[in-house]
């Protein structure tokens, strides 16, 4: 085993994580988190796994949401969201979230290689997310941050296209349970796909 703070990175490469996942490279890294693709030792299985990074991790706020994309995640059957597998903290408290290895890119980057898409195969993509959108809001989850970045395009075995919805981390849970996680000073999302309600009810 690796040895070493967490107080720089969550993961190492090479770093056998949980006991049974050895770290192999680093997928991505955003403002709160970063994923790591992860080869289960005993299965060989190659997975993704999603932990905070440090500078966040003494923010409540910051591991409600990593949890709250955990939730709502898991409670989505479609074959157009990606699979959470198993969600937890390690030993030392921090939070993890292993999730199915995809392998492609996402709708942001595939744009920018190919251009503008055919019809046909831009209505192939928004319908396969109206999939896992449609069953997100049956369970009253409102993604609230899509967008071609949230959008990864993987191939099925038989080479058909099949897109999965990412990042459910600001997510909001409508019903008696609503909890937003929104401070008045705060705007989520991204500005240029944000949805008219949800830019009219900012605050500043």
């Amino acid at each position: 085993l690796v040895k070493r703070s967490f107080m720089d990175t969550p993961a190492r490469i090479g770093e056998i994580l949980l006991s049974k996942y050895r770290v192999e490279r680093v997928l991505g890294q955003g403002g709160m988190g970063l994923v790591v693709a992860a080869r289960h030792v005993e299965l060989g299985q190659l997975y993704a796994i999603k932990l905070l990074l440090a500078a966040v991790l003494e923010h409540d706020e910051a591991r409600e949401r990593f949890l709250r994309e955990a939730r709502a995640a898991a409670h989505l059957k479609s074959d157009h969201v990606a699979r959470v597998h198993d969600v937890g903290r390690m030993e030392n408290g921090h939070p993890y979230m292993v999730m199915e290895y995809l392998e492609g890119c996402d709708l942001k980057a595939y744009l920018a290689r190919h251009g503008p898409l055919p019809v046909e195969e831009a209505v192939t993509f928004v319908l396969q997310a109206c999939d896992a959108i449609s069953e997100a809001h049956s369970l009253q989850i409102i993604h609230r941050d899509l967008k071609p970045a949230n959008l990864f395009l993987v191939r099925r075995r038989n080479g058909s296209p099949c897109v999965k919805v990412l990042d459910f981390g600001i997510s909001k849970q409508t019903g008696r349970e609503e909890v937003d996680l929104t401070n008045t000073n705060m705007s989520l999302g991204s500005p240029l796909y944000m949805s008219p309600e949800q830019m009219s009810k900012a605050k500043t």
